[in-house]
């Protein structure tokens, strides 16, 4: 692993490696799930850095992966928020996609804190003792620490875009609607709804009003858990309230199609996606 700036990784960092999947995803998406790690994309590191990092948030340190493309920069910032099965290396990899295309590209361990995700397995026992604790609000802090994180190792914070996948879709409507400086947001399959909490007191459909970018919706038609009218319901609202949103819908992907280690990827789907997010990035001002 490359040395970044001086950190030596995590090796001796006892946080949390991985996460999983929220309640309201808990049906239908038993082979979006599934667990095969056998990664049908390699991304090198020719060129680029990329590496394990300790994130400064507030009195603690979170770990992370981070990605660049070899120079000073300073380069485009994309967060990229984990989905289901945390920053693992589907997700490091897609890290490494994204420095290839010019980003500074950094996923923070959001659940970190709560406990080892690597070591669960079971769906309802990382939903009751991890995802449904995990509070929003320090959700959003830790991704605005991601993005200090890279503005202050050779990103640029003026050019600021933000993308997520399952779980972390969801946190990217939220991220969107949090953060004024963004200039774009791609969720990927992000749930748009779910019964809100005193820590996660609103969904991804109830911020859709106030997100602060143009924000591109990826999802696939035949997603077991989230119902296509939902998603099109918050992008309504938006809209109606002046906001930029665009859906695209996969007629025939489901949940998870662009997990490259899943048997839900679709190969197709996944680099068209890619393709509109770059383009969205680029229209947007976060290149």
């Amino acid at each position: 692993m490359n040395d970044l700036h001086g950190l030596s990784g995590l090796k001796e960092y006892p946080l949390a490696r991985r996460g999983l999947m929220m309640s309201g995803l808990m049906s239908g998406l038993t082979l979006a799930t599934t667990r095969v790690e056998a990664q049908v994309i390699h991304t090198d590191s020719t060129g680029i850095e990329a590496g394990e990092v300790k994130i400064p948030v507030g009195d603690t340190e979170l770990p992370g992966y981070f990605a660049k493309p070899v120079g000073a920069g300073p380069f485009p910032i994309v967060l990229v928020n984990e989905e289901i099965f945390g920053v693992h290396e589907y997700i490091k990899d897609t890290c490494r996609r994204f420095a290839k295309a010019g980003y500074a590209a950094i996923a923070p361990e959001i659940y970190a804190r709560l406990g080892d995700l690597s070591k669960m397995t079971d769906v309802g026992q990382i939903v009751s003792q991890v995802i449904s604790k995990a509070p929003d609000a320090t959700m959003l802090k830790d991704l605005d620490g991601a993005v200090a994180y890279a503005a202050a190792h050779g990103g640029a914070a003026t050019r600021l875009g933000v993308t997520g996948f399952c779980r972390g879709g969801r946190n990217t409507w939220l991220y969107a609607a949090h953060n004024p400086n963004l200039k774009a947001a791609v969720a990927w399959y992000g749930p748009v709804g779910g019964a809100p909490s005193d820590i996660q007191p609103k969904s991804a459909a109830d911020v859709a009003v106030d997100i602060k970018c143009p924000l591109l919706g990826l999802y696939g038609g035949k997603d077991g858990g989230i119902k296509v009218e939902d998603v099109q319901a918050a992008a309504a609202k938006a809209k109606a309230a002046g906001k930029t949103v665009e859906i695209v819908v996969y007629p025939e992907a489901p949940h998870g199609f662009h997990a490259d280690y899943r048997p839900s990827y679709r190969a197709e789907d996944a680099a068209d996606g890619m393709k509109r997010l770059l383009a969205w990035f680029k229209q947007y001002g976060a290149v």
